[in-house]
């Protein structure tokens, strides 16, 4: 854990919360009633055992009548699941130059973290999703510090590879990520069904929260001299002189920025981009310190 979050950012966590969509009125942002549980609260429900969930917690009479496990939930309000779905196809392995050991997977990972520290402080579930190839990696969503080692282990684990998972190999996410649900969803959104799939969720009742991750080099194109660049999912090479393209490069790339900002407020997806030479806690401060405006620049936080 001490690898994937700072001192320094852990200690900028405290001033943050974790701010869910108010209920049917859909306007606009404001803290959630945290689901919690446990002696005087009023029963809510029952639902299907999950890996994670506590022992004490299952209702063993039940379990006796219909001989399945189901765990009673109690609740103040609303209840709540946060959710991080980390993009790890091979796009994400993207570092700059001037910090090769910080690439976006790593701020990926630790945006995660942060994100199940808020919900184990204010007592929320929370589980991972890790998006690449044909094995996606899923940790159930539970409560609890062990949760919050379980997810972060899976994190540690975690290396950039491959291209963005099928629509079949998605499939089980949709009986995972059970409205209501928080979704934040860290990705460079450079394969357009990772963006459909973002809009998907949130006109599937999830609210949807994106980080853009994008490297400095890819924002500002500092290249001088012929270069040869390579998608590292597809292989396909292109030479070019760097000062003959970098205009129309940097237009068509602010262009398609512009674009997905445009596609993620219309859905009413929150948006921040996020680039790897920016303070980490930008977009966490974006999303979680005060109310959203839809579309946002995490470096124009102060």
């Amino acid at each position: 854990m001490a690898q994937l979050i700072s001192p320094e950012l852990r200690a900028r966590l405290r001033e943050l919360r974790l701010l869910a969509r108010r209920g049917a009125g859909g306007d606009g942002l404001g803290q959630h009633a945290s689901r919690s549980r446990g002696a005087g609260l009023e029963f809510a429900q029952y639902r299907a055992y999950e890996p994670g969930d506590e022992l004490r917690r299952i209702d063993w009479k039940l379990y006796a009548r219909s001989d399945r496990y189901f765990v009673r939930e109690a609740e103040r309000d609303s209840p709540l699941t946060a959710w991080a779905i980390v993009d790890a196809s091979a796009s994400m392995r993207q570092a700059d130059a001037a910090r090769p050991d910080w690439r976006k997977l790593d701020a990926a990972k630790t945006l995660a973290a942060c994100l199940f520290e808020l919900a184990l402080r204010q007592g929320d579930r929370f589980g991972l999703l890790a998006l690449a190839g044909a094995a996606p990696a899923f940790v159930h969503a539970g409560l609890g510090p062990r949760q919050r080692d379980r997810c972060t282990l899976e994190l540690a684990r975690l290396e950039a590879a491959g291209d963005w998972p099928d629509a079949a190999t998605l499939a089980p996410l949709w009986e995972r990520v059970r409205p209501p649900a928080v979704v934040l969803m860290l990705s460079d959104f450079f394969d357009d069904a990772a963006v459909e799939l973002a809009l998907r969720l949130a006109a599937a009742r999830r609210e949807v929260l994106a980080v853009q991750l994008l490297s400095a080099e890819e924002r500002d194109f500092p290249f001088a001299g012929g270069h040869r660049f390579r998608d590292p999912e597809t292989g396909a090479e292109r030479r070019v002189e760097a000062a003959a393209v970098r205009r129309d490069y940097l237009e068509r790339f602010g262009a398609a920025r512009a674009e997905l900002a445009r596609r993620f407020g219309a859905a009413g997806v929150d948006y921040v981009e996020y680039v790897l030479d920016r303070p980490l806690d930008e977009p966490l401060r974006a999303l979680f310190a005060s109310g959203p405006t839809h579309v946002r620049d995490a470096s124009s936080v102060a």
